[in-house]
């Protein structure tokens, strides 16, 4: 039977680095994309309603991490 191995402890309750990198790059992500987004211009009622839910989603994903 094979023994699982348990997680690695992590003293002292600081985030890992590989797990703290990921949430960087995240967040690194969701600021371009919401950069993007305010940068667009258009006429269309349509698009910017769009626009304006993908802007509301990605500022509260950036308000979620940590």
């Amino acid at each position: 039977m094979a023994e699982k191995q348990a997680a690695p402890e992590n003293p002292g309750g600081k985030p890992n680095a590989a797990a703290e990198a990921a949430r960087k790059r995240q967040r690194q992500e969701l600021e371009l994309q919401r950069e993007r987004i305010l940068d667009e211009r258009t006429s269309s009622p349509h698009r910017r309603a769009a626009l304006e839910a993908a802007l509301t989603e990605i500022e509260t994903r950036l308000a979620s991490i940590p």
